[in-house]
């Protein structure tokens, strides 16, 4: 158990309450219920009290991540319902307007990992390769998607993408300032990625322009003024290929970065 796996399930029981004949209080979320439905799914006792000692630190992580997301917030559901000091202290929530709508659109983001959580995991190894602009710009793809904003995600993932183009670049020219000045003229994207890829082989330059060029088309997609079909399959889909596209540049780093002679 940790964070990441105790959001999953109190989002998965907000969508699905089982509260085991359990009052809720007035609160639409009590969390010693959704403890104890945990315990039930897995099997244990659901009166196990050091279980749920030991559990309630992540739930109540958990709990302040959707708060701080806007999902949920602390306190009764309406005024005047029936509160309780332990409700008080940190065990009951409600759902915000925000959390009803999000919670009617799609459900496939129970699983996409949160800052802080497995998608920052993933990312570790990359943030010292690709830097403080590629780790910036990654967790804001994945808290946009966490909010339902799928165009700026796309947006971030794209910037994200350019920040390992870039990296990738420097350390090939070993000369940061000359590829910051050739990225800021006319056509700079275009012009690094040309540098980067000329000399490699071609499979390897197939392999990292598909990669960059579906993040960088939903990046453009999203970022200009007119109507967009740009959904939570793209977003999602961009993640992941930012993800696998981080992977892949630092699989081939050493004959991408090769340095200039």
């Amino acid at each position: 158990m940790n964070t990441e796996d105790a959001a999953n399930f109190l989002i998965g029981w907000i969508r699905n309450p089982s509260t085991g004949g359990c009052s809720n209080y007035g609160y639409d979320i009590y969390l010693p219920n959704v403890i104890r439905a945990y315990l039930r799914n897995t099997g244990a006792n659901e009166d196990d009290r050091r279980a749920t000692r030991e559990l309630s630190p992540h739930f109540y992580a958990a709990a302040w991540e959707l708060c701080r997301r806007g999902i949920i917030r602390p306190g009764v559901n309406i005024m005047g319902a029936q509160s309780t000091d332990d409700g008080g202290a940190g065990n009951g929530y409600s759902i915000t307007p925000f959390g009803s709508q999000w919670l009617c659109e799609s459900d496939e983001d129970n699983y996409v990992p949160t800052e802080p959580g497995r998608f920052a995991e993933m990312l570790k190894p990359y943030k010292d390769r690709f830097g403080p602009q590629f780790a910036q710009r990654s967790q804001e793809a994945i808290r946009c998607y966490g909010a339902h904003a799928y165009l700026a995600c796309c947006v971030m993932c794209g910037a994200a993408a350019e920040s390992i183009l870039l990296a990738t670049a420097i350390e090939k020219a070993n000369d940061e300032d000359k590829i910051l000045s050739m990225y800021n003229s006319s056509q700079g994207r275009s012009r690094v990625e040309k540098y980067l890829l000329g000399s490699v082989r071609k499979r390897l330059e197939q392999e990292f322009t598909g990669f960059l060029t579906l993040l960088k088309y939903w990046r453009d997609q999203a970022g200009h003024g007119a109507a967009s079909n740009i959904g939570d399959n793209e977003a999602y889909t961009s993640l992941a290929l930012l993800l696998r596209f981080a992977m892949y540049v630092n699989e081939w780093w050493g004959e991408l970065g090769s340095h200039d002679a």
